[in-house]
């Protein structure tokens, strides 16, 4: 377990260390490097929960801070038993790049929980919700840090907190979560929009190779809400799913899966082995099946120098946070197989989370319509600025998109006398 407590937040600073090495302003310059691969500051607490028989257990939540520069602090919080101090590190520094890729005025940061939320009551979850918030209500706010829904938190919990944050504070502030159901201040098309903003990504840089989503196979690691709803817009712009998997296993047809099954399998809080239609694979084996694009969307450090050359896609789109590491990364980049990164191409959750705040601030609301149009806009735009950085320093997408994020970053840290 030590080992992995360390891997994600190493693979980060790695990621970070390689697009530095070949950023102009950025190289030869440790003091730089030495700013951004370390958080501003990480909080550890002890969370007592009275659970339904009675008994008071406590469950231990992080909260990291990486960098406010570009203010506020933003991004999820995970309710998970493999959450770690490393993990929490490590995401908060790929949400600090993941702001500034598709260019929106926040910074980085990420919430964690040590806990199996599948064990605890509906009652007992809401308790642990509730204080998480008390413990750190006081380093989180609309303008200082706004958390979101991440692994195993949803609308729901997210309305839950900021209610909590609400009485704390003596005033309604819808702005201090996002990811909110509707009828608490959400912003319409945050369910769909890191799927939908992966699928706009996907679409731009197929067209700027000169290829298209329609008649491609497809294989996901990860039938959670953004791996279903990936799967069905895929589906709908004429692409095959050959393979779909969860944490107990995954199942693989070259002639295609029934999405439609999979979601009523899954909403029936079923196993996607239990699809009957097409042969059985261990979690991880979807990632090496045969496929044109492959899209990891589960949890971090899953493809890797053991497997990476194994890949049998021609596209990776990393819709979880850090699937590849970067001894996989060098071999992916070798092999010819171009790497979507997670802070461009699951972005479109903190994209519409943004949205979300400006309308909570407005007390004015969008429709579905002018979300979806104003989340194609930034996230092609975005795309578009990345693939270019990548044919100019001719590198793999990754450092291109850390390169693009690291200018934005460095010129807030300079004018605010950071730097």
């Amino acid at each position: 377990m030590e080992q992995n407590i360390q891997d994600a937040f190493a693979n980060a600073r790695e990621q970070i260390k390689h697009a530095c090495n070949m950023y102009d302003e950025c190289r030869l310059d440790l003091n730089k490097y030495e700013l951004i691969s370390h958080p501003r500051r990480i909080i550890e607490v002890n969370i007592p929960v009275r659970m339904d028989d009675g008994l008071i257990k406590t469950f231990v939540g992080f909260r990291s801070q990486h960098n406010d520069a570009r203010w506020p602090f933003k991004w999820g919080i995970r309710f998970h038993q493999d959450v770690n101090r490393g993990e929490v590190k490590a995401l908060s520094m790929w949400m600090t790049f993941k702001c500034a890729v598709i260019d929106i005025p926040l910074g980085g940061g990420k919430w964690g929980v040590i806990v199996n939320p599948k064990e605890l009551s509906d009652g007992e979850l809401e308790r642990l919700s509730r204080g998480y918030v008390r413990e750190l209500y006081k380093y989180i706010g609309p303008e200082t840090d706004v958390p979101a829904p991440d692994v195993n938190t949803n609308p729901k919990i997210m309305a839950w907190m900021m209610d909590e944050y609400s009485k704390l504070v003596g005033k309604y502030s819808p702005g201090s979560f996002t990811g909110k159901p509707l009828t608490s201040g959400g912003s319409a098309g945050r369910s769909t929009s890191t799927a939908q903003g992966g699928v706009y990504v996907l679409e731009k840089i197929l067209m700027l190779s000169g290829d298209e989503i329609k008649g491609k196979k497809v294989a996901i690691q990860g039938a959670g809400n953004a791996g279903l709803v990936m799967a069905q817009l895929l589906v709908d712009l004429g692409a095959t799913i050959v393979g779909i998997s969860d944490s107990k296993g995954g199942i693989f047809n070259e002639n295609g899966i029934n999405i439609e099954k999979i979601s009523e399998i899954k909403n029936n809080r079923g196993s996607v082995v239990e699809y009957e239609d097409a042969k059985q694979l261990d979690p991880k084996g979807v990632l090496t099946v045969g496929c044109d694009i492959l899209i990891p969307a589960a949890l971090e450090n899953q493809i890797d120098a053991k497997n990476a050359k194994k890949i049998q896609a021609k596209y990776i789109l990393e819709l979880a946070n850090g699937p590849v590491n970067s001894e996989a990364d060098a071999i992916l980049f070798d092999a010819g197989i171009t790497v979507i990164p997670d802070i461009l191409a699951n972005s479109g959750g903190v994209m519409v989370s943004y949205f979300e705040q400006v309308q909570n601030n407005l007390n004015y609301y969008w429709e579905a319509s002018e979300v979806d149009a104003k989340l194609h806009k930034k996230i092609t735009e975005a795309t578009e600025k990345v693939y270019h950085t990548a044919k100019e320093y001719n590198t793999f997408l990754r450092s291109a998109a850390y390169i693009v994020a690291m200018k934005r970053v460095f010129d807030a840290m300079k004018d605010r006398g950071e730097v």
